[in-house]
């Protein structure tokens, strides 16, 4: 089998693939939405065993990097993220029909990383960060107000952009202008009362109470590739679970 990268021969064989197609996908030699070779092909490419290849694409697919499809094949998975929002904010119209929130970028700026960026990032001491403050609208009414974070040297491209052409969905705009595909991410929710400053942003009084949607994006490989806080008013906030 040849590797991009030295693996650990102690590990299985099946551990082994899973970590080598991981590798490919998070180098973009599969895109989202693009199929992978057949498991023949891959046994073929790999020198491995059906067995070998089957359990590690079924390691993939319980991870949400890749999806199957009944007579299509396999693909890698791409992620919607803004489903979240849907989840945790009343995202809709007096129609009841549901939108996504307007984004309105206010400030733009690349400074060396606080310490809390830094460790969410994983990035070393000193490292630049770009800064991003967002607002998200709905109907004119501001709903969302986000503070982003970026490594610097992935996402450079985006200094070089107009504000305007930041659209409502970011991480297309990270796919198409800096190359990086955010896989998946992780999210916390805590509630707090609101600040100064966060107040003007969202027109609701000092002191009132906000749901801080706070969420590390990650690429196929893993690695942090955004970090990000959400603040919404509570009265807007809803959570739904269905527990079987």
């Amino acid at each position: 089998m040849n590797y991009t990268r030295r693996h650990d021969d102690r590990l299985p064989l099946y551990q082994r693939l899973h970590d080598e197609i991981s590798e490919r996908i998070a180098a973009q030699q599969w895109r989202p939405g693009e199929a992978i070779p057949t498991e023949a092909e891959l046994v073929k490419q790999f020198s491995a065993s059906v067995g070998t290849v089957r359990k590690a694409i079924d390691m993939l697919v319980a991870e949400g990097v890749l999806e199957r499809f009944q007579g299509r094949g396999t693909f890698v998975r791409r992620a919607r993220f803004d489903s979240s929002l849907f989840r945790f904010f009343r995202l809709q119209k007096e129609s009841g029909e549901r939108q996504v929130p307007e984004g309105r970028i206010l400030l733009r700026e690349t400074l060396v990383a606080p310490s809390a960026v830094a460790s969410a990032l994983r990035l070393p001491a000193h490292a630049e960060v770009i800064h991003l403050s967002r607002l998200r609208m709905l109907d004119g009414k501001p709903l969302l107000a986000e503070s982003i974070w970026l490594p610097r040297e992935r996402f450079a491209a985006l200094l070089d952009i107009d504000a305007s052409e930041f659209g409502d969905l970011l991480y297309p705009l990270y796919e198409e202008r800096c190359g990086q595909v955010v896989a998946s991410a992780e999210e916390d929710l805590t509630a707090e009362a609101v600040d100064d400053v966060h107040a003007r942003l969202l027109q609701i009084p000092k002191g009132a109470p906000v749901i801080v949607v706070e969420r590390t994006a990650l690429g196929y490989d893993r690695q942090p590739l955004e970090w990000r806080r959400s603040r919404g008013p509570a009265d807007r906030f809803r959570y739904h679970v269905e527990i079987r």
